[in-house]
């Protein structure tokens, strides 16, 4: 069973995901919070698998309590998914490098927000699938000059490569077609390279592509 936490400042919005989510077999809603602070105790209390976590809220906003969670070694295994009302909304950027393990418009299809909930507990996710690439194709243009890459020694050449693949918005799937290999295999070398970065998430992974040099504007396709 998924646990997920709703944390956003509307009674209306978490009462809709709570419909949605417990009405799945897989899927629970362990808690709500109405403000980040809440989110924050909530977290610690129920140590769910997934929050979803709006942008905007009073006390704190998600952006901060974000930060929190994934600054916190004991909460490594909590995934937060960012919820705004806009597709570009400035603070995804920044959420991402938080270390937000994806990103939501609130006004998502039913069936997407179900995918991304199972697929950020499996590492799969990044963002909204009909946003991915352009919000990505956003982040590099915004991203800072390229650090050294000296991580990257850690990688083998196919790791670099899939690496490379994940930074331009390919699922596993489409990495294993581009590469001629099975779906499993694509993950393989997915999470290995997570594990030889330190990265949380598919979604640091992208960071740690565009911000090594790896991966620079324009790459996209």
């Amino acid at each position: 069973m998924i646990r997920v936490l709703l944390a956003d400042d509307q009674s209306l919005v978490r009462a809709g995901f709570r419909a949605l989510l417990d009405a799945q077999p897989d899927i629970g809603v362990a808690g709500e919070a109405a403000d980040g602070e809440e989110a924050l105790r909530r977290v610690r209390e129920l140590r769910p698998d997934v929050v979803l976590m709006d942008i905007r809220m009073p006390l704190l906003d998600g952006l901060a309590a974000t930060r929190r969670i994934t600054s916190d070694t004991g909460l490594a295994d909590v995934k937060v998914v960012m919820l705004t009302t806009f597709e570009l909304d400035e603070y995804v950027f920044e959420a991402i490098r938080a270390g937000a393990s994806g990103f939501l418009v609130k006004d998502t299809e039913p069936e997407e927000l179900l995918r991304a909930v199972r697929a950020v507990v499996e590492g799969d996710a990044l963002l909204s699938p009909g946003v991915t690439r352009r919000l990505i194709a956003e982040f590099a243009a915004r991203s800072k000059e390229p650090a050294a890459a000296g991580a990257l020694v850690r990688l083998t050449e196919r790791e670099r490569e899939v690496m490379a693949l994940v930074g331009i918005g390919l699922s596993n799937e489409e990495i294993a077609r581009r590469l001629v290999v099975s779906p499993l295999t694509a993950k393989t070398h997915v999470s290995r390279t997570m594990v030889k970065l330190g990265a949380r998430d598919r979604a640091q992974l992208v960071v740690l592509a565009y911000e090594s040099g790896l991966v620079r504007p324009g790459w996209l396709g």
